[in-house]
């Protein structure tokens, strides 16, 4: 007997082995089968020459034949005859790049995180649902697939996408399945659809409706309205102050005589977008430029990740020859030209998203009350598969209004809390709305008219369209759907029960802000507030600040016999406006004069905190990768922001979720209500005093704290002054792989720009795409994005852009004609055969 035990406990040795080998460990993948040379990652590697130069595919459901001519950098040029082949071979060529993140991100949309990763990303699959964005992307496509363009687009485009998945095995599925132990599933156009809800998610997701109904809460309505204006003190509006109105406005819905007195919010939203996203795009009239024809540029900010968020494709088929990007699993083209116009986006960042408080008859929660009657919940059940546990239940309430949302971790999730909030939400309506549809028509679109055509079925997110065209037209409109709304609706808590405080109905689209052909020659965007005061509907009150804006406009109204390099150089600049403005005052106010002497003293010439002004007084304000002076200025004017504002909205002083002031009065405080620094700084406004001290503390005392904290918080990190002290190691700029995976991503790139100026890069966000059109002809533009057309990290074409996005440099871009057309940037040619 005992002959037998060591060969059996070899045996089940070897197969437990085999096992624990083969299948995914928690965060650890199936390690026999990742390091297979059969069907492992090692046959994910890729070079420039794995790549057919000539290749006929035979691709079931194509109705004619497809040619496909690829570039240097990979780009593929999609020739067809039909648009059901133009848009099945966008399909199948985007996935052969991008598969696993078009599907990885439809799953971020859909709450779908668990099945891959487990239980560890229940809460926010949990939190997707629960803000309804698979319940939008359902309301979207139900509204799309009415239209028959629309319906052939996105049925074209998923066909495409399955044929390429239906020809994978195993081993050739792309690195991250192999990772994270999982296999593609089969593409649907509700998947389109969850991507562009995903953007709206991005870009209008981020609200402070809670944190100012804690503040009004605490402070009450003189002082909000003080320190939260609707309307900032600087300021260069989209649409500029004085610009005339073409329609007659509808009646503005009558506030409610009474303000709603909301209870104090503990449910503000923790995975809220960064507040950071932006972008910058202008237009330039002809009678500013060399060739007498307009030039257009359009920079998106977004969350900086390898694979890129972009993918550059031309489609060539009938009536429209387009060249742009298109996010990796949406069909058509978001931003781009063709040989007669061009167009960008910049977000709007309106107030497209309110909370209402909630009256429930019962803990049962079964109804609601409003409009003086108990009205019936929707209940929907949400089934949460959950990697390697039982399937999770949720059941989420629907009111009118939208879908109740608790943001709060798995130990309380169900617990009863006294007050619910739900959630209205552009991005949740559907009627009358096709974005899908107004990407296809603008991908076609020859003049001025047909942009405005285009545009009347875009809703979400609400984008700024800048537009030129070959004719000499340029253009600007903040677009999208926006509730009409009164003053400051929206901008607190609204009550649920209150039939006044519903969204009252819409900004006609020919209503929405706009600009065409102005005067001074040039439009342009940056997040700003998206017109003047004159402007009659509310949209909202918490822009961007006016620095990016201020800066192009400036430049631009420079500007004469501009070319494409000159708008290049203007997206790269990295002069920082708050900067300039702030400094010489911080500076001013820290060295004091004569006739303070008595109040404070100057600091030793020895001390850091001499050298650091010494360091800032000869900085230029300008955010190059390798300045000292601007980490010493970011850093200061965080601690100085922090030492003003922490002590009256922060946390851990008042228990409740709040916000600071914006920068613009922030900086309105500083500069005008700080006090007389010639006069020991009297007159200053209260909030300068930190109440959590005895001492009554003034402007100087501010600067001087927060100033050596700085210091000694960078001669930690770095060590004592020097060139380890430049920008580039302050910000930091990281371009992480999507799924984290570590390795896979580029960390501390060196670069320039910050997220107050023009090229704004920031530790995680920054220039997602940068492009620049000549409309000249013939047409010539430029781009680049900070990574490759590849998907997969083993590819040359992964990152190969990346470099060259790094330095400023942008790519000229192969606009071919025809399928046969030669070019030196040409390697590749491939016929797409049914």
């Amino acid at each position: 007997m005992l002959r037998w035990l060591k060969p059996v406990l070899a045996l089940l040795t070897a197969v437990v082995l085999a096992w624990v080998l083969n299948t995914k460990q928690g965060d650890v993948p199936p390690v026999a089968r990742l390091l297979s040379p059969y069907s492992g990652f090692w046959q994910n590697g890729e070079t420039a020459a794995d790549f057919p130069a000539q290749q006929t595919l035979r691709l079931p459901g194509l109705h004619q034949t497809v040619r496909v001519r690829f570039d240097d950098r990979r780009v593929p040029h999609i020739f067809a005859d039909n648009d059901h082949d133009l848009y099945y071979a966008q399909g199948y060529l985007t996935a052969r790049d991008r598969l696993w993140q078009m599907e990885f991100m439809t799953r971020v949309a859909a709450g779908r995180i668990s099945e891959v990763v487990g239980e560890r990303a229940l809460e926010y699959d949990r939190f997707q649902r629960r803000m309804g964005l698979p319940f939008g992307a359902e309301n979207s496509l139900r509204e799309m697939l009415k239209n028959d363009t629309t319906r052939l687009v996105l049925e074209s485009y998923a066909a495409g996408v399955n044929a390429y998945i239906g020809q994978l095995s195993p081993r050739e599925y792309p690195f991250e399945y192999k990772m994270l132990d999982y296999a593609p599933e089969p593409w649907t156009p509700l998947k389109s659809a969850l991507l562009l809800k995903l953007m709206a998610w991005d870009l209008s997701g981020r609200s402070d409706d809670l944190r100012l109904s804690n503040i009004l809460s605490k402070y009450g309505p003189e002082v909000t309205r003080d320190l939260f204006p609707n309307f900032p003190f600087r300021a260069d509006p989209v649409v500029p102050n004085g610009a005339p109105l073409d329609f007659q406005p509808l009646p503005v819905p009558p506030a409610p005589p009474v303000p709603f007195a909301a209870a104090i919010s503990g449910l503000v939203p923790s995975r809220e977008p960064d507040a950071e996203l932006g972008s910058n795009n202008f237009a330039v009239a002809g009678s500013r430029t060399a060739s007498g024809k307009p030039l257009l540029a359009n920079d998106p900010h977004l969350q900086l990740n390898l694979p890129s968020i972009w993918y550059q494709v031309q489609l060539h088929g009938p009536g429209q020859n387009v060249y742009g990007v298109t996010i990796p699993g949406a069909p058509a083209v978001i931003i781009g030209f063709n040989a007669d116009v061009a167009w960008g986006v910049t977000n709007v960042g309106g107030d497209v998203l309110d909370w209402y408080q909630l009256k429930f008859k019962d803990a049962r929660q079964r109804e609601y009350w409003h409009d003086g009657r108990w009205k019936p919940v929707r209940r929907v059940v949400e089934r949460i598969s959950v990697r390697g546990r039982p399937d999770r239940l949720d059941t989420v309430l629907y009111t009118h209004h939208g879908p109740v949302v608790y943001d709060q971790n798995e130990t309380v999730f169900n617990k009863q809390t006294p007050v619910r909030h739900a959630l209205r939400w552009t991005a949740h309506e559907a009627a009358g709305a096709n974005e899908v549809l107004a990407f296809v028509k603008l991908n076609h679109a020859r003049n001025y008219q047909d942009y405005d055509r285009a545009l009347r079925t875009y809703a979400s997110p609400a984008q700024n369209f800048i537009f030129a065209s070959r004719s000499g037209d340029v253009a600007i409109r903040p677009n999208g759907r926006f509730p009409l709304k009164y003053a400051e609706q929206g901008k607190f808590i609204l009550d649920g029960s209150d039939p006044r405080q519903d969204w009252q109905g819409w900004i006609p689209m020919s209503q929405t802000p706009r600009v065409l052909n102005p005067a001074r020659g040039y439009v342009s965007s940056a997040n700003q507030h998206s017109a003047g005061l004159g402007y009659p509907y509310y949209l909202g009150w918490d822009y961007a600040p006016w620095d990016r804006a201020h800066r192009i406009n400036g430049q631009l109204a420079h500007m004469h016999r501009a070319t494409a390099d000159t708008l290049r150089v203007l997206q790269n600049d990295d002069l920082g406006l708050n900067a300039q403005l702030m400094l010489p005052w911080m500076l001013y106010s820290l060295e004091g004069t004569k006739e303070s002497s008595d109040c404070y003293s100057y600091p030793h010439p020895n001390s850091s905190v001499a050298v650091a002004m010494r360091v800032l007084g000869q900085w230029k304000f300008h955010y190059t990768a390798d300045a000292i002076g601007a980490t010493i200025f970011e850093l200061w004017y965080q601690q100085l922001t922090w030492a003003l504002w922490e002590d009256n909205f922060g946390k851990q002083v008042t228990g409740l979720d709040m916000r600071y002031p914006s920068r613009d009065r922030t900086n309105r405080l500083l500069l005008y209500q700080s006090g007389d620094g010639a006069n020991c700084f009297k007159g200053a406004s209260f909030w300068v005093d930190d109440r959590r001290t005895a001492q009554q503390e003034n402007v100087h005392n501010l600067l001087t704290a927060s100033l050596q904290i700085t210091m000694d918080s960078l001669t930690r990190k770095f060590g004592p002054l020097g060139p380890k002290w430049a920008w580039a190691n302050q910000k930091s700029t990281d371009i992480n792989h999507l799924a984290q995976l570590p390795g896979f991503g580029h960390a501390d790139v060196w670069s320039g720009g910050s997220p107050g100026s023009v090229n704004a890069t920031g530790a995680r966000n920054g220039p997602s795409w940068r492009m620049v059109v000549d409309l000249a002809t013939p047409v010539r533009a430029y781009g680049i994005f900070p990574g490759g057309q590849s998907g997969n990290p083993a590819s040359v074409y992964y990152d190969d852009m990346l470099e060259s996005w790094r330095t400023g440099q942008l790519d000229e871009l192969v606009f071919l004609k025809a399928a046969d057309e030669n070019h030196p940037r040409l390697q590749a040619a491939w016929r797409l055969e049914k």
